[in-house]
């Protein structure tokens, strides 16, 4: 399997949209120079970053995608809830993943205000797509 073969799904939590949308299309962007084909890169929205791995597990019990994106960004607030959206989200992506032996880079940012989120967007993004497709193509070296 070479990356031109490859199917990509990718989950973006609107919360923080500006933020998220940018994730996507560098994410996107690295993808398609690494040479998966625009019309092989499907994109969802759910609400925010609780949502995303219902939404992960929906695309995997498809068995259409050789790897997935998790997007997102959790900035810090005031209170706990920061804390138990990250953790929580961190930890379904990660359940996803190992239930269905599929790869999924996790670009769920969690950071301490938006200047962070705005300084990391792209190379994480890009890093993303890296890792998806690494990550794909090992998988299916292994099996």
């Amino acid at each position: 399997c070479s990356s031109d073969l490859l199917r990509i799904g990718a989950i973006r939590a609107q919360f923080n949209d500006d933020i998220t949308s940018s994730l996507c299309r560098a994410c996107h962007a690295e993808l398609q120079g690494l040479g998966v084909a625009a019309e092989d890169i499907e994109e969802f929205t759910v609400p925010g970053a609780l949502e995303v791995p219902v939404a992960l597990k929906a695309m995997a019990e498809t068995g259409d995608y050789d790897a997935l994106v998790a997007v997102g960004c959790i900035i810090r607030g005031e209170t706990y809830h920061f804390e138990l959206v990250a953790n929580e989200s961190g930890a379904g992506v990660m359940r996803v993943s190992l239930d269905h032996q599929l790869p999924i880079a996790n670009v769920i940012l969690t950071v301490e205000n938006e200047e962070q989120a705005w300084a990391r967007v792209e190379e994480k993004g890009r890093d993303a797509a890296r890792v998806a497709v690494e990550m794909a193509l090992l998988m299916d070296e292994l099996s």
